[in-house]
């Protein structure tokens, strides 16, 4: 299984090998540099000697003259090895120096071009420079001079400080480990911070929020993202739980009613009439337990993303006609009268634009006053085609007209209408149905009229999914 590492160990190890290469490279940079350093002081000394020696052959008028002149200038000159050949014989020698034949056949009279030799012999590692002079003691042949320097300080000088590097270098690489545990131990505060505020989150205490100005600007989005995130997710827990207290509310009843009435039927003895009046009660109950459950179910899916089962061109005003001839008798019953105008088409569902329709044309007619007029209104513009249910009725307060949507919600919990087998799910599912079709519902109640407005947009790109029950 690989080893899964902490953000601040990754951070740490980046830091340290970061810093290794960096102090790395500058050793090795210094060390090169000391090194072309000593190699440019020996060729200026091993030059210059050159030039005395040629100096001290120029005014030479003998073999004798030139060691006696040689030794005279030479003698306090330590660890500098002075060699003179001619036709391959020494003249002059400090102490014995082995010359490499590669080295020897590649002397020149031009020291400009001529490059510093460097080779090892007897545990000692020499650094020489040759070229070729005239002498007026030896006039017929030049003579071969090589001065050479043993570096074996300068080799004892760099590996001390190459050692010495080195643990500069190792101490330095584990104290920046060091620091960088620290920066990234304490830049990374503000996520254990936050990690603690996600883990006091819970079902019972949602009010804890990411500390957005208290950490880092790079962090401050992420902090922000996970706020909205909790808002949602306490908004949804919120209406979840009102949903299922709502749900239980609403099942308590019917279930108690089919209960008792079951329970109190079973306790004597009964003719065959009794017992058909009892199950008609039942089966009424029963009904709207169905109704309910196949609402919710309805209204669960759009919690995911309802799609269209179908999508055709519809005719609202025909499906408000036919709306209106169901209807007709329910509304002839409290005296009120129905009226349509206008006309538009939108592309959606028929099905659920006459489902959406007839909720909210029922409860119109509930609500309407006796001997009034339910309207509906067609209107079509260039992009929305817009439908207005109207009746006239009691006024909706405003603060309550935000919640007429929500489930199982009643602007009179006290009243009943036993005409109906609605649960208080009718608005919420004509606003899921809007927004299926990408469209939105609207309320408003003033001066006892209370109309509700459905916008469907005129062209719809909605995806079509014949799975999704109406």
């Amino acid at each position: 299984m690989t080893q899964r590492f902490s953000l601040t160990t990754r951070l740490t190890l980046f830091y340290t090998l970061a810093s290794a290469t960096v102090l790395l490279g500058l050793g090795g940079v210094t060390s090169l540099a000391m090194n072309q350093h000593f190699e440019d002081l020996d060729r200026s000394l091993l030059e210059d000697k050159i030039h005395l020696v040629q100096e001290v052959a120029s005014k030479a008028t003998s073999r004798k003259d030139f060691e006696d002149r040689l030794n005279d200038v030479l003698h306090s000159h330590e660890g500098l090895i002075v060699a003179v050949q001619a036709s391959g014989k020494i003249l002059y020698e400090t102490a014995p120096l082995k010359i490499p034949d590669r080295y020897a056949s590649q002397i020149g009279r031009d020291l400009r071009t001529q490059s510093v030799s460097n080779w090892q012999d007897t545990g000692h590692q020499y650094r020489a420079l040759g070229t070729l002079i005239a002498s007026d003691f030896q006039r017929d042949e030049p003579l071969a001079v090589w001065v050479a320097l043993d570096t074996k300080s300068h080799d004892h000088f760099q590996a001390h400080f190459q050692t010495t590097l080195v643990f500069y270098v190792t101490l330095a690489t584990l104290f920046s480990g060091l620091l960088g545990w620290l920066a990234a131990n304490r830049g990374l505060a503000p996520l254990r911070i936050m990690r603690t505020r996600a883990q006091a989150v819970t079902s019972n205490k949602f009010e804890e929020r990411m500390p957005v100005e208290a950490v880092p600007v790079e962090m401050a989005d992420l902090a922000s993202t996970l706020n909205d995130m909790l808002d949602r997710l306490q908004e949804d827990f919120r209406r979840l739980s009102e949903f299922s207290s709502d749900l239980a509310h609403e099942l308590r009843t019917p279930i108690s009613n089919l209960l008792t009435e079951t329970q109190v039927t079973l306790s004597t003895k009964r003719s065959n009439e009794d017992y058909q009046d009892v199950l008609a009660s039942n089966s009424e109950e029963l009904q709207r337990l169905a109704r309910m459950v196949s609402d919710m179910l309805f209204l669960a899916k759009t919690e995911h993303g309802l799609a269209l089962p179908s999508q055709e061109t519809v005719e609202v005003e025909v499906e408000a006609q036919a709306l209106f001839d169901f209807y007709e008798a329910l509304a002839t019953d409290k005296g009120i009268r129905l009226e349509l105008d206008g006309n538009g088409a939108i592309n959606g569902d028929r099905l659920m634009l006459r489902r959406a329709l007839s909720n909210l044309l029922s409860n119109a007619i509930r609500h309407a006053s006796p001997d009034s007029t339910v309207t509906i209104h067609i209107e079509s513009t260039h992009d929305w085609t817009e439908v207005s249910i109207t009746n006239p009725g009691n006024t909706i307060s405003p603060d309550m007209q935000p919640r007429l949507f929500d489930r199982f919600f009643r602007v009179d919990k006290s009243r009943t209408h036993p005409e109906s087998d609605g649960a208080g799910l009718g608005l919420a599912i004509t606003r899921a149905i809007m927004d299926a079709h990408g469209g939105g519902i609207t309320v408003s109640s003033e001066a006892g009229m209370t109309r509700f407005t459905l916008r469907f947009p005129k062209a719809s790109g909605l995806t079509a999914n014949t799975n999704v029950p109406v």
